[in-house]
């Protein structure tokens, strides 16, 4: 077991192929091999100095899971560092906009949306029997010696809480039973 390992290990020095190197120093090999009768691509990175991961771009990362096919090229590399450093630098100047607004006491909010509140007439029209406008209370109420009106009141009422503003009286609405 020991002499197959020691093998396989010398093989891969020998027939490993460098595919890369990143801006950190950090080489990146890939090998074809024969694995259980089929050839397997390997990839690994042997990093520059301290072994530290952190160190690994996102496309080498990609190379190395298997999730790109080619390895990444020194133009794309290049142009996706710029493409980073673009997005730094308009983050910084929104960090600096926004601390200038914050000192300054002006901040701009947007409205998204209405900026009044919904009319609910149009929703409540489509239930049969509950209005918004409706009045509850003694002087609004009829006399009525059979008690029918309070009965029909009682099934009339709505499953909303009705009033607002200085019109609404906590502990007047109850659920429907």
């Amino acid at each position: 077991m020991a002499k197959r390992l020691m093998a396989r290990m010398l093989g891969m020095f020998r027939s490993r192929t460098q595919v890369g190197v990143d801006r950190a120093g950090n080489n990146y090999f890939s090998l074809v091999e024969e694995v259980d009768g089929a050839m397997k691509e390997k990839r690994w990175v042997e990093f520059n100095g301290d072994r530290d991961p952190t160190t690994v771009p996102v496309e080498w990362i990609c190379w190395l899971n298997g999730q790109r096919k080619k390895a990444p090229t020194p133009e794309e590399l290049d142009e996706l560092e710029a493409r980073r450093e673009r997005v730094r630098q308009n983050v910084e100047l929104l960090k600096k906009k926004e601390e200038e607004e914050r000192k300054a006491g002006v901040r701009l909010v947007k409205k998204i949306g209405k900026t009044e509140s919904p009319n609910l007439r149009s929703f409540t029209q489509q239930f049969p029997g509950t209005s918004v406008d409706r009045k509850k209370g003694p002087e609004s109420k009829p006399n009525d010696p059979t008690g029918a009106e309070d009965a029909r009141a009682d099934n009339d009422r709505s499953s909303e809480p009705t009033g607002a503003g200085a019109s609404f009286e906590p502990g007047t609405w109850l659920p429907p039973s």
